[in-house]
C-alpha cells in the first residue's frame, strides 16, 4: 500500500482534527446535559437564590437548547465535511467562473471571481441556516417566553442582515485582495493595518450608523437615572457623550448593556428589557393588573410586581462592572491581543500562501486564487491554533470579569451588583448549575455563584 501523498495527508488531517474538536465539544456538552438532567431541585446553596419556579423554567430551557445546539452542531459538521469531501469548495470557484464568463469576463478578474465566489457561498450558508434559526427563534426562544418576533420580521431582518453583511464583506474583500496582489513581499504587513483599519471604523461606526438600519436607539430621558449615570461616569473620568436606550424587546427579552467609541466620545447604550422602568413586559404587566383592580388608579404602579430587569441603583452596578472594563484597561487589552493575533496570522499566512500542495489538497490543481488561500490557511490550516487561542480568551475573560466585579464592589455597588447579577439570571434563564470542565471550556463569564461569592463579603459590610 502507497504512502499517502502530501496533498492527501494535510486532507484528511483537516478532517480528522474538525471531528475531534467536534467529539470533544459533544462530549462537553453531554456532560453539561447530564446536569441538566439531574438537578432537578434547587441546591441548598441557591436556596436564598432562585426560587423552584424559576430553577425548573432555568434547566428546561438550557436543556432544550444543549439538544438544539447538539443536532445543529451535528449538522453543521456533517454539511462541513461533505463539502471538502464531495469538492464543494472548486465546485462553486468554477461555478462562479462560468457566471462570469457569460458575463464576458475572462480568468483575469480573479477579484471579480472572488467576490461571486463569496456572494454565492455567504447565500448558500444563509439558506442552510435558515431552517435552524427559525426553529431556534419560533420554537426554543417562543417556547420559554424569549421570542417577541413576528415570521414577517424575522424574514426582513435577515434579508436586511445579508443585504447589509454584504456591503460591507464585498468591498472590504475586493480591497484585502488588491492589497495582497499588488504588496510585494511585504504585503502581510499592508494587509494587517488595512484590517486595522476596517475593524476600527467598523467599531467607531456601528452603533451610529449600522446597529439603527435593525433597532431604534433613543437618547435616555432626562431624570434620575441619566444624572446618576452621568455622575458615576465623571467620577471614574469616562469621557461620555451620550446615553441611549435600544428597542431590543422587538426581537427577545433577553437583555444586555455595553459602551462603544473611542477618546473622548463614548457612548453607553441600554436594552430596554434591562431597565424595568422600560420594560414593555412589565408595561404589560401593569396593564393586566390595572384592569383586574378595582383600586384607585393613582395606587396601581406602586402595587405592581416589576418581572423583569432592573432597579436604577442595580443598573448603576451593572454599568459599574462594564465601565470597570474600560477603566482597567481590558478593553484596549483585547484589541492588542487581536491584532498581534492578526498580524500573526498575515505573516504566517504570506510564508504559506506559495504552497501548491495546501491547494491540491482541497480541489485546486491548476490556480492558487488567493480568496481560496485565505479560506484554506485561516479557517482550516490554523484550526488547531485558533482551538488553543479560544480557550486562553476565554480564561482571560473569565479573569477580567472577575475584575470589573471587583473594580463595581471598590463604587460602593457590591449589594446592588449582587441583586442584579440574580436578577438578569432569572430574566435570562440562566442555570447556575455547572460541569467543571464545560464551565472552564466555555464560559467566558465566571459561573453565577462564584461572581455571587466574591460579592459576599463587601455586601455584608
Amino acid at each position: 500500500m502507497s504512502a499517502l501523498s502530501v496533498e492527501s495527508q494535510i486532507f484528511y488531517a483537516v478532517l480528522l482534527f474538525s471531528w475531534l474538536v467536534y467529539v470533544w465539544e459533544a462530549y462537553l456538552a453531554g456532560r453539561q446535559r447530564k446536569i441538566y438532567r439531574t438537578t432537578t431541585h434547587v441546591p441548598a446553596e441557591l436556596g436564598n437564590i432562585m426560587d423552584p419556579e424559576t430553577f425548573e423554567k432555568s434547566r428546561l430551557y438550557q436543556l432544550d437548547k444543549s439538544t438544539f445546539s447538539f443536532w445543529s452542531g451535528l449538522y453543521s459538521e456533517a454539511e462541513g465535511t461533505l463539502i471538502l469531501v464531495l469538492g464543494g469548495i472548486p465546485f462553486l470557484w468554477n461555478t462562479s467562473g462560468q457566471i462570469l464568463a457569460q458575463a464576458g469576463f475572462g480568468p483575469e478578474y480573479e477579484i471579480i471571481h472572488s467576490l461571486v465566489f463569496l456572494l454565492l457561498a455567504t447565500l448558500f450558508s444563509a439558506l442552510t441556516g435558515l431552517p435552524w434559526s427559525l426553529y431556534n427563534t419560533f420554537v426554543i426562544e417562543e417556547r420559554h417566553g424569549f421570542n417577541q418576533q413576528t415570521l414577517g420580521f424575522f424574514f426582513k431582518d435577515a434579508i436586511k442582515k445579508f443585504l447589509v453583511t454584504q456591503c460591507i464583506l464585498l468591498p472590504v474583500t475586493s480591497l484585502l485582495l488588491y492589497i495582497i496582489k499588488i504588496g510585494g513581499d511585504y504585503f502581510f504587513i499592508y494587509a494587517w493595518l488595512f484590517t486595522l483599519v476596517v475593524s476600527l471604523v467598523l467599531v467607531t461606526i456601528y452603533a451610529d450608523y449600522i446597529a439603527p438600519l435593525f433597532d431604534k436607539f433613543i437618547p435616555l430621558p432626562e431624570g434620575e437615572l441619566k444624572e446618576a449615570i452621568e455622575a458615576m461616569a465623571k467620577s471614574i473620568d469616562f469621557p461620555l457623550t451620550k446615553v441611549y436606550v435600544v428597542e431590543g424587546s422587538k426581537r427577545s427579552s433577553h437583555s444586555n448593556a455595553y459602551f462603544y467609541g473611542f477618546f473622548k466620545n463614548k457612548r453607553i447604550v441600554l436594552f430596554d428589557t434591562l431597565l424595568e422602568d422600560y420594560s414593555p413586559l412589565n408595561k404589560e404587566s401593569a396593564e393586566d393588573a390595572g384592569e383586574n383592580d378595582n383600586t384607585d388608579v393613582k395606587f396601581k404602579p406602586k402595587n405592581v410586581n416589576k418581572k423583569q430587569g432592573c432597579n436604577n441603583q442595580e443598573v448603576l452596578a451593572v454599568l459599574g462592572h462594564e465601565l470597570g472594563h474600560w477603566k482597567l484597561g481590558h478593553t484596549v487589552k483585547n484589541i492588542v491581543i487581536s491584532q498581534v493575533n492578526s498580524f500573526l496570522c498575515f505573516f504566517l499566512f504570506a510564508i504559506l500562501i506559495g504552497r501548491k500542495e495546501l491547494f491540491a489538497a482541497f480541489g485546486f490543481y491548476n490556480s492558487q486564487p488567493i480568496l481560496i488561500g485565505l479560506m484554506i490557511i485561516f479557517q482550516f490550516i490554523f484550526s488547531p491554533y485558533n482551538e488553543v487561542l479560544s480557550f486562553c480568551l476565554t480564561v482571560l475573560s473569565r479573569r477580567f470579569e472577575f475584575q470589573a466585579d471587583a473594580f463595581a464592589k471598590n463604587l460602593g455597588k457590591a449589594k446592588d451588583l449582587y441583586a442584579a447579577l440574580i436578577k438578569l439570571n432569572k430574566d435570562n434563564l440562566g442555570f447556575p448549575v455547572s460541569d467543571w470542565i464545560f464551565s472552564m471550556w466555555h464560559y467566558s463569564h465566571p459561573p453565577l455563584l462564584e461572581r455571587l461569592q466574591a460579592l459576599k463579603s463587601e455586601k455584608k459590610d
